[in-house]
């Protein structure tokens, strides 16, 4: 191992990879730290416990469109380099991101490709899809997530969602582990109800994902999914099962100008976690966390009028939305993207953070720099 004294060994574990390249440069005793196993152990342990510090911005439907990096406020540069912005804008759309890695989507090939690509290590992961589509463009709905896996052997799962066959059916679900390169079938399917779900924003914890349903007036009236819902799934045990949204969130929830997205509520420093709820309707976000999971009982936190707060559009047109570190809301317009506080001393303190070049159907994805590898088999970037 590098010589590198015990009582510094455990900081340079919490920096961020931008930092430990930097290191790399100018000390020699320091070049070889970052590739050792065990200084990569811990670095990845750690880096669970730091919150991110910036995100992604890029077209929701990219198709070799300019993907953009920007810093959260307060927060410096991403680590991670041109040349891979330039590489993931030519033929990438990101579709998730946990703790320094993201999950792609090849855009220039038919069939789609998959990939895990750590963007600071300049290294990827090829992930081959548990079913065969020959027709499988990089416009086709695909239900693929990346989420944390805290068991000794893996530190991440890719997991799938097979479309029903008709709509009484159950959405078939495996998952992918890195170490054992296969994918697994759960043996009981995910029940969605009578909806639609937004596979796009999974909210997982201890081993339960969460998804919430669309907001379409297209049930009927009685049925037990006339309103929009929280549907989770137990990857352990494969059951479903329905949450409630708080009663205000519900009301005129099935207007066509209605959209409601649900997130990690809590930093990750914090021993307790929940769930985000956010609706924005018309001008307004509405936010609620939720208290009680058993008796599905929610808190409203904050109502914001976007026509009175001071932004550059006198009526701003919201071109999306995302919750960061559980306690920021970002939302774009169709000029710029802004930052909300929800928590302590930055509740409802709105910051300017960029133009918003994509104007439209805008993605936002949270991202840290780290040196998580990508599993067995990575290979570097070709950039």
């Amino acid at each position: 191992m590098t010589m590198i004294s015990s009582e510094i060994f455990p900081i340079y574990t919490y920096l961020p990879a931008k930092s430990l390249y930097r290191f790399k440069v100018v000390n020699k005793g320091f070049c070889n730290l970052p590739e050792e196993g065990f200084f990569l152990v811990n670095h990845v342990h750690n880096s669970l416990k730091r919150d991110d510090t910036c995100f992604f911005l890029q077209l929701e439907r990219s198709c070799n469109e300019e993907v953009m990096l920007h810093p959260l406020p307060s927060q410096q540069g991403s680590g991670v380099s041109g040349k891979v912005l330039q590489f993931l804008s030519k033929s990438s759309q990101i579709l998730a991101s946990i703790k320094g890695l993201i999950l792609c989507r090849v855009t220039d090939k038919t069939p789609s490709e998959f990939y895990i690509c750590n963007p600071a290590t300049k290294s990827r992961l090829p992930i081959s899809l548990p079913i065969n589509d020959e027709n499988l463009n990089a416009h086709a709905h695909v239900m693929i997530m990346l989420l944390e896996c805290y068991d000794e052997f893996d530190d991440y799962m890719v997991v799938h969602f097979e479309t029903p066959t008709d709509w009484s059916s159950d959405y078939a679900c495996k998952i992918l582990k890195p170490r054992e390169g296969l994918w697994k079938p759960m043996e009981k399917g995910f029940c969605a109800g009578g909806r639609n779900m937004k596979f796009n924003m999974p909210v997982h914890d201890n081993g339960v994902i969460h998804f919430i349903s669309d907001c379409g007036s297209y049930i009927t009236k009685g049925s037990p999914y006339f309103e929009p819902y929280i549907m989770s799934y137990n990857l352990k045990n494969g059951t479903s099962t329905m949450l409630k949204l708080s009663k205000t969130a519900r009301k005129s929830s099935t207007d066509e100008k209605c959209d409601m997205s649900i997130f990690n509520w809590g930093k990750v420093s914090m021993a307790s976690s929940s769930i985000c709820l956010v609706r924005l309707k018309g001008f307004t976000f509405k936010v609620w966390i939720l208290k009680d999971y058993k008796t599905s009982r929610w808190r409203s936190i904050m109502k914001l009028k976007t026509i009175e707060i001071g932004l550059k559009e006198k009526y701003p047109t919201i071109t999306g939305f995302t919750v960061i570190n559980g306690e920021l809301l970002i939302f774009a317009t169709e000029k710029y993207i802004y930052s909300c506080g929800l928590t302590d001393e930055n509740y409802m303190k709105i910051k300017e953070i960029c133009e918003n070049k994509c104007k439209y159907y805008v993605s936002l994805t949270s991202y840290m720099d780290t040196l998580r590898p990508c599993g067995p088999g990575a290979t570097p970037l070709l950039c």
